[in-house]
């Protein structure tokens, strides 16, 4: 069994490339979690999905806060909702720098913070990842999957379902401010399904982080 660190904030000491926030704003919401997890959550930015104020991804908003439902009721998290306990679980963003109020990442800040991204998930190692939302998912196909091309990216489709990816698998998540009824109980299912099953992927060697 890995035993990456038991640190549960920033576990590897991420340091954001840039700063855009005033002195007494926060600069970023770095990863949270269980970095020995086999699940990856990774939505993202802290505008959409959370954690300006509390420093933790997906709380604080109602996007973040029903995804935050998801996983507890799978058995992920519990305890407080801005700052939850957390197994088998790591939560990160793809965009984990935080931007002045009504501002959005553009191309060029995505990329400024993608091997920050990529050594953290490949640290993390885990088996699966859900990304959350149309550009993570979007990100997480190419980047870790061979099957981007052949994928349309329609989320409403996407949602729930299990792709086979270069030693992960992935199951994508939809925007939840536009699930429908039964899109939450979908990705309770499949989650409770890939639990009670030998779920580990073959996994190649992790890239160091720094």
């Amino acid at each position: 069994m890995k035993n990456v660190t038991e640190r549960t904030r920033n576990p590897f000491g991420l340091r954001p490339p840039f700063d855009r926030t005033r002195p007494d704003e926060r600069t970023a919401v770095f990863g949270y979690g269980d970095a020995n997890a086999d699940f990856h959550l990774i939505g993202n930015y802290p505008g959409v999905h959370g954690g300006r104020e509390s420093g933790v991804p997906f709380t604080e908003t109602e996007a973040g806060e029903r995804v935050q439902s998801i996983v507890r009721e799978v058995g992920f998290a519990a305890g407080s909702w801005s700052e939850p306990t957390v197994e088998n679980l790591f939560c990160s963003y793809r965009h984990m720098c935080c931007l002045p109020p009504g501002e959005t990442p553009d191309e060029s800040t995505y990329d400024d913070l993608e091997r920050y991204f990529d050594a953290e998930l490949r640290a993390i190692n885990a088996h699966i990842l859900l990304p959350v939302g149309e550009r993570a998912t979007d990100h997480v196909l190419r980047s870790y999957t061979t099957q981007r091309d052949r994928l349309e990216l329609d989320m409403a489709t996407l949602h729930g379902q299990e792709i086979r990816g270069r030693g992960f698998m992935v199951v994508p998540i939809r925007d939840p401010t536009v699930w429908e009824d039964t899109e939450a109980d979908a990705i309770v299912s499949r989650l409770e399904a890939i639990l009670g099953r030998d779920y580990r992927q073959t996994k190649g060697v992790a890239t160091r982080v720094g």
